[in-house]
């Protein structure tokens, strides 16, 4: 289903996306379009673009093409879900030690779609961080990694 969504490949159009993605939540994927989490994420990620058109923007991002920004939001694991509004990083609460990033692929389409309302609506009020509205049994769970410290 990763054909479905555009894809962003190199840092000119990652940096472009979040700079002209305006009063939309800005949904950037990092994985590689072969690996089987991705690909599952990717298809939530396909079905509901179309219903949250109106308050998102979904690109897929390569992390071998982009290794400046791979690096920047430290993605160690894929695949890695990162938000932006209005050119902001949006953090999201998810009861975890990182709250830059949604690693692992969404259980439901439902979970996606009530975060990026929540997202929206948080951002809408101004907030740059927002609590997770997905339960806690449905988000991957993950060792943070710090390398060369």
């Amino acid at each position: 289903m990763s054909f479905l969504l555009p894809k962003l490949t190199c840092k000119r159009e990652v940096d472009q996306a979040i700079k002209s993605v305006a009063e939309k939540v800005l949904v950037l994927r990092f994985g590689r379009d072969n690996d089987a989490v991705c690909l599952q994420l990717d298809d939530i990620l396909a079905k509901t673009a179309h219903d949250l058109s109106k308050m998102a923007v979904i690109y897929l991002v390569d992390v071998n093409k982009v290794p400046v920004y791979t690096q920047y939001f430290d993605i160690s694991y894929i695949p890695s879900t990162v938000f932006f509004f209005n050119g902001q990083h949006m953090k999201v609460d998810y009861g975890s030690p990182d709250h830059t990033k949604f690693v692992g692929s969404f259980k439901t389409k439902q979970d996606f779609i009530d975060l990026i309302e929540v997202i929206y609506r948080g951002a809408m009020r101004g907030k740059l961080i927002v609590r997770s509205p997905i339960d806690p049994n449905n988000i991957p769970k993950y060792d943070l990694l710090y390398q060369g410290i």
